[in-house]
């Protein structure tokens, strides 16, 4: 009875004190996080803007191109997208990859001047675990200005949502 008792204290105190995983329409939980210069950011380091966060493991950096294709296309073609009012960026997730950290910083490098970017660095898979995203996978998380999250993919953008998505962050930077 006793064992009884114990394990369901533990069941419940592990259940009360997890954090839950991110999910459309709550709001995000900040963050802080540095670059390759070591300049610390946080969500607020672009307030007012809706936010395109790639949580990425960089063994999986290519997975969502066709999308950051689009939404750079949107910005820099089609003029729909506005660099005042949307800010999209990556945040490298350093827990879940074998390959050395001066690698990942070339390819950020490259990332971030490609699409006129910031990279960031969370080298404990800290976010992953707060806001429940993929492990070994590419995450792409949309907030609005208010930091609610009004979409989430964990894994593999289907091409069918990439228009949806583009649209979603013209509609969200309209509000």
């Amino acid at each position: 009875m006793k064992n009884l008792v114990i394990v369901f204290l533990l069941v419940f105190f592990s259940g009360v004190f997890a954090q839950e995983k991110l999910q459309v329409g709550m709001k995000a939980s900040d963050w802080q996080f540095p670059d390759a210069d070591g300049k610390m950011f946080t969500m607020e380091s672009w307030a007012g803007k809706v936010l395109q966060i790639n949580y990425v493991d960089p063994d999986e950096s290519e997975l969502n191109e066709p999308f950051n294709e689009a939404v750079k296309k949107a910005i820099e073609v089609d003029s729909t997208i506005s660099r005042a009012k949307f800010k999209g960026f990556g945040i490298v997730d350093m827990k879940s990859t074998w390959k050395p950290d001066f690698l990942i910083r070339i390819i950020a490098g490259k990332k971030a001047k490609k699409y006129k970017t910031t990279i960031l660095f969370d080298y404990k898979a800290q976010l992953r675990k707060a806001w429940g995203l993929a492990e070994d996978s590419y995450n792409v998380i949309i907030l609005d200005k208010n930091r609610v999250c009004r979409a989430i993919v964990r894994g593999k953008i289907p091409d069918s949502d990439i228009n949806k998505l583009v649209q979603l962050i013209i509609k969200l930077q309209n509000e």
